[in-house]
């Protein structure tokens, strides 16, 4: 049974992997035998994760890019490509939270929500979904979150929620058109995870963790690596019969 979550020599690319949830991701994937790519906009924090991955002796390539842009995916895909000659696994973690009130939200702002969070997982997803397609086989896993599915409370987040709920119904979406020419497609939705970004909103706002605790079943906060397990689970060979799939680790808040 092990074997079926062995990743030995396959290539994942990563975006986002810089920090966060992603760097455990990368992390992971690495640990399961993985090569890892790193698609990160910040170039420093990219090549602080490759040196690590290359300290578990996994190969790592670092690669700047802005998931904005779909000339920057384009350009970082086919430099993963250059160097792995193939991508076996996807994950579009690359993602940014902002708490406005949506009567207060700009143009601006609503815009860079759903550039990053939606757009973003459509132009990795349409780059690698090419190359993986001409090849008949791939998988990717893109992280939504629990958002896409309930209102959060007590931060104003609408631009995030339904920037979320749309990378749950492109998962859906695409993996309804790729399941038959060998591409799975599936989405984790995290709950409240300690990871940097929402220690940043903890320190910023005091009183909201207690109220996310109260709300999640288990009491508490999740890990990086409760998600780094999740997507480890739908990229392995354990997962082959799933796609379409949207796992949601929360600590049980959707459930009531």
């Amino acid at each position: 049974m092990t074997t079926l979550f062995d990743l030995t020599d396959r290539i994942a690319l990563v975006t986002g992997a810089g920090r966060g949830i992603g760097r455990e991701i990368a992390r992971t994937l690495a640990s399961a035998g993985a090569h890892i790519a790193i698609a990160e906009f910040d170039a420093a924090n990219a090549q602080d994760a490759a040196q690590e991955i290359a300290g578990m002796g996994r190969e790592a390539f670092a690669v700047q890019t802005d998931v904005r842009h779909s000339a920057s995916v384009e350009a970082a895909v086919a430099a993963v490509l250059d160097k792995f000659g193939r991508i076996d696994i996807l994950v579009n973690n690359a993602g940014i939270a902002r708490h406005i009130p949506s009567e207060e939200m700009s143009d601006d702002a609503w815009h860079e929500m759903i550039g990053i969070n939606l757009d973003g997982v459509f132009w990795c997803c349409r780059a690698v979904g090419q190359h993986m397609l001409a090849r008949g086989s791939g998988a990717m896993v893109n992280i939504a979150s629990m958002s896409g599915s309930i209102v959060n409370k007590p931060q104003p987040q609408a631009a995030y929620n339904v920037s979320k709920a749309g990378v749950i119904m492109l998962t859906k979406s695409l993996a309804a058109e790729w399941a038959a020419r060998g591409v799975r497609v599936n989405s984790v939705s995290p709950g409240y995870i300690a990871s940097e970004m929402t220690r940043h909103a903890v320190e910023t706002y005091t009183d909201w963790a207690a109220i996310w605790n109260e709300m999640t079943p288990l009491g508490h906060m999740g890990q990086p690596t409760d998600v780094a397990h999740a997507v480890w689970y739908l990229v392995s060979d354990a997962a082959r019969f799933a796609t379409g799939t949207d796992l949601i680790v929360d600590g049980g808040y959707t459930a009531w």
